[in-house]
């Protein structure tokens, strides 16, 4: 998989993911300890467990699957579905590449703020808090860090917007303090089909290279729509997917949130 994620976004999808009540939570808790149980380095034992959990939508169209591998490479994992051991690739569209560059600063600046108010009193803050930025730019990330956290713990503990956030709401959460954003769509922000036909052909480069002890090679694109970076409203072009040529014997485009899955080949 194209490595995106830092150990901070894995953080925060896994505490979406727990705040989720319609998820099924069983399957993924055991894959994890799967991941946990092995041999792997502890930072990739963090990117398979984003891996798998940017999967969860798509494990809900195919319920019967049945892993044999969580912790292999190319493919990313190994799975059984019937009679037929299929190989499943994974990679990430990015729809906003700078976006992305910010969002990753922020997720650590977020962390950090957890940190520092559960230590301050975690049943008082306990909760999840949805933040909105006046226009804070990468340079304002990068020089500005502790007016920032301040800004945020200052927000927190008022109740009300402070210094650099626009506005703050609150649910519950009962066991953590949990910041993230407050995620507002364009109904007009669309995701390019280019940029999946070109994932596509980046991996149809490498296909010779996959295990070839598996009956068929699947290709799963994903938009995680838990980063402001990936999130879209519609695919452009869309007709554009369907002319594309491939060595793998299946490609989906999955957006993970409501799990609408488009079944490119």
């Amino acid at each position: 998989m194209r490595k995106y994620f830092s150990d901070e976004d894995l953080v925060k999808n896994l505490s979406l993911y727990y705040l989720n009540r319609h998820l099924i939570k069983k399957p993924i808790e055991k894959y994890h300890r799967q991941i946990d149980s092995s041999e792997l380095h502890e930072r990739e034992k963090y990117k398979k467990k984003s891996e798998i959990l940017l999967l969860n939508s798509f494990l809900h169209h195919f319920p019967n699957i049945e892993f044999q591998n969580l912790v292999c490479e190319s493919p990313d994992f190994i799975a059984k579905i019937g009679e037929k051991t299929i190989g499943i690739e994974l990679t990430e569209v990015i729809n906003h590449l700078e976006i992305k560059k910010i969002e990753c600063i922020l997720n650590k600046i977020f962390r950090e703020t957890e940190i520092i108010l559960e230590e301050e009193n975690t049943a008082k803050f306990r909760g999840v808090y949805f933040l909105e930025f006046r226009n804070v730019t990468l340079q304002d990330l990068q020089e500005k860090r502790e007016e920032i956290i301040r800004s945020i713990q200052k927000s927190v503990i008022r109740k009300k917007p402070f210094g650099f956030v626009k506005k703050i709401r609150k649910s519950p959460h009962r066991r953590n303090v949990f910041i993230t954003h407050d995620y507002t769509l364009n109904l007009f922000d669309g995701l390019s089909s280019e940029k999946i036909i070109e994932l596509i052909h980046k991996k149809n480069e490498k296909y010779p290279y996959y295990d070839r002890n598996v009956d068929e090679c699947w290709l799963v694109i994903v938009s995680d729509m838990n980063s402001l970076a990936s999130r879209y409203t519609f695919i452009q072009n869309k007709e554009n997917l369907k002319q594309i040529q491939s060595p793998f014997h299946k490609i989906f485009h999955l957006e993970n949130l409501c799990g609408n899955l488009t079944n490119i080949k």
